[in-house]
């Protein structure tokens, strides 16, 4: 079983790649984490995780830099429903575009938009700490998580999704935020799993298990 972890030049992909490694040898699987940036190697993957850290532009820009890389992804992704893990960037990039310096299509596959945070009285932007993850949806991937469970986050911009349906959890900095994001084998998470200790742990081991 491969995992792909894609690399388009954006940061936090060894601490990523360390996180499911970490999981694969706990759980003794017969399983290979690869970061790559080429195509061939997503064609064969059964996972597929797109992390992300820095501009929304930028990152969409480094993504379609790689010859049919986002041809690939869409084909397995969407065509092939292989299971699909965005992280903090590489979920917003799921969603339709981002107003991030300007205006910017993303890959279009969950109906979402991305804005700027707005300041609220006590509360800095960027949203940068542990929060508590709040309605959290009945999702395999959530699967074992405590109650009040918290997790780590550093983003500035947030996903506002067309559909309540498709928000798998929420946490609050002065206001609600959008902390993931689900739909048929697409999952999304705003907050970094592989910097969020046993809670981030838990979610990419039930990653790996699961199967849409």
């Amino acid at each position: 079983m491969i995992t792909a972890i894609i690399d388009y030049g954006s940061g936090n992909l060894r601490s990523v790649a360390k996180a499911f490694e970490r999981v694969l040898r706990t759980d003794a699987r017969d399983a290979e984490v690869a970061v790559t940036g080429d195509p061939a190697v997503v064609r064969r993957a059964d996972r597929i995780v797109l992390p992300g850290v820095g501009a929304f532009a930028d990152c969409m820009r480094g993504l379609r830099q790689i010859a049919g890389m986002t041809e690939t992804l869409q084909r397995r992704v969407i065509d092939d429903a292989v299971p699909f893990l965005g992280i903090c960037v590489g979920m917003q990039m799921m969603s339709r575009e981002s107003e991030e310096h300007g205006r910017h299509a993303g890959l279009g596959w969950i109906p979402a938009s991305v804005a700027r945070m707005a300041p609220a009285p006590g509360y800095r932007i960027p949203h940068m700490g542990w929060n508590e993850l709040l309605d959290v949806a009945p999702h395999p991937v959530f699967a074992g998580l405590e109650p009040h469970a918290h997790a780590y986050f550093v983003h500035s911009y947030a996903v506002h999704a067309d559909w309540p349906e498709h928000v798998a959890a929420r946490t609050c900095h002065g206001g609600p935020v959008v902390a993931a994001l689900a739909r048929d084998n697409l999952i999304g998470t705003q907050f970094h799993p592989e910097k969020s200790q046993a809670i981030g742990l838990r979610m990419l081991a039930n990653f790996i298990r699961w199967t849409p």
